[in-house]
């Protein structure tokens, strides 16, 4: 199977993914680890993680006869540098551009279909951060990357500025030999977190991460971490940011991942005026549509009150009218950081 496993890789790389890791399929890795990541909570309100827990630790029950994992980097770095400025909000950026939930499957999907051409006999299934898998461990368990002690993974190549697609499949291929661990004693991202979500090496939770918080988390934001937030209004990067191993990271040559204007340091009193209408247009086939309308124009507020300045009481006192109690519960807070 070595020489198809060369070829999956070859027709990987023609539709663009810079890296492919091939590995064998069987209980999950780190299975007590994540029973126990699971029953401290640290997952927060992710309850599909609850639901799924079962499938994520034995690949049969996703696939019958489930042999081996394919799993695949699409790079996504682009060279825009955000400034600080207090009243534009920041998003993360791997949402900058389209939805890459698409981009990739759709690249995923014809990678799966030239391995059914090449072996007829094949079953395969594809998922993009969307299944019962956990692609993060099984792509370290391949040569794809190594889980860096901000549990992203990390590939020598490219550092951790890409997607990961996966394709689980019931026949055997030729596999991987682990990547290494490089990061070692290296601490950046733990100390650069502005939450302290990194709680260990490798050890995150979720209840504390500022991408939780403003994407996962549907309800109030815990008020001892509003002031953490700052201007971040969809996720947050500062992790990636500072790691090393991101000094290696090239422009992406998907047109579909670079930057939208209005995702680049937007006006945030524009922003938290945004109707429901107005969201779903300017959102559409956007990672942003999943944090909800409500739920970003709430992180919106808390950004405004960080700000600290009194030129957000407008934009603020006219959230106070929002039809959301989530919204006006935020604004109200935010005016009263303001006003100390």
């Amino acid at each position: 199977m070595a020489d198809l496993s060369s070829r999956i890789r070859n027709e990987a790389l023609r539709l663009g993914f810079f890296k492919t890791g091939i590995t064998p399929a069987g209980p999950l890795p780190y299975e007590r680890e994540f029973a126990d990541w699971l029953n401290e909570g640290r997952h927060g309100e992710m309850r599909y993680l609850e639901r799924q827990a079962v499938k994520r630790r034995d690949p049969d029950l996703v696939l019958a006869d489930a042999k081996t994992f394919v799993i695949v980097a699409m790079n996504y770095w682009t060279p825009y540098l955000l400034d600080a400025d207090p009243f534009k909000g920041r998003i993360s950026r791997y949402a900058w551009g389209e939805d890459y939930h698409s981009v990739v499957m759709h690249r995923l999907e014809s990678l799966l279909e030239f391995i059914r051409r090449e072996e007829p006999s094949a079953h395969g299934i594809c998922y993009v951060d969307t299944g019962p898998v956990m692609e993060k461990v099984w792509g370290a368990r391949s040569s794809l990357g190594w889980l860096g002690k901000h549990t992203n993974l990390i590939a020598r190549e490219r550092g951790s500025w890409f997607f990961i697609g996966i394709i689980l499949l019931d026949m055997v291929l030729d596999y991987d030999a682990p990547e290494k661990d490089y990061c070692g004693t290296c601490d950046r991202c733990i100390r650069a977190c502005p939450t302290g979500a990194i709680i260990a090496p490798y050890l995150l939770d979720a209840r504390l991460c500022i991408s939780y918080l403003t994407i996962e988390l549907r309800g109030i934001i815990p008020v001892r971490l509003r002031p953490l937030i700052g201007n971040r209004i969809f996720g947050c990067d500062d992790c990636q940011d500072v790691c090393p191993w991101n000094r290696f990271a090239v422009p992406t040559s998907e047109e579909s991942f670079k930057p939208r204007a209005e995702n680049l340091m937007t006006e945030l009193a524009s922003l938290i005026k945004i109707t429901p209408g107005e969201f779903r247009e300017r959102f559409r086939k956007s990672p942003l549509w999943r944090a909800t309308r409500d739920g970003f124009v709430r992180n919106v507020a808390v950004a405004l009150g960080n700000s600290g300045s009194r030129h957000a009481l407008p934009a603020l006192k006219s959230a106070l009218k929002d039809d959301s109690p989530l919204v006006r519960l935020h604004a109200q807070w935010a005016l009263e950081q303001i006003a100390r």
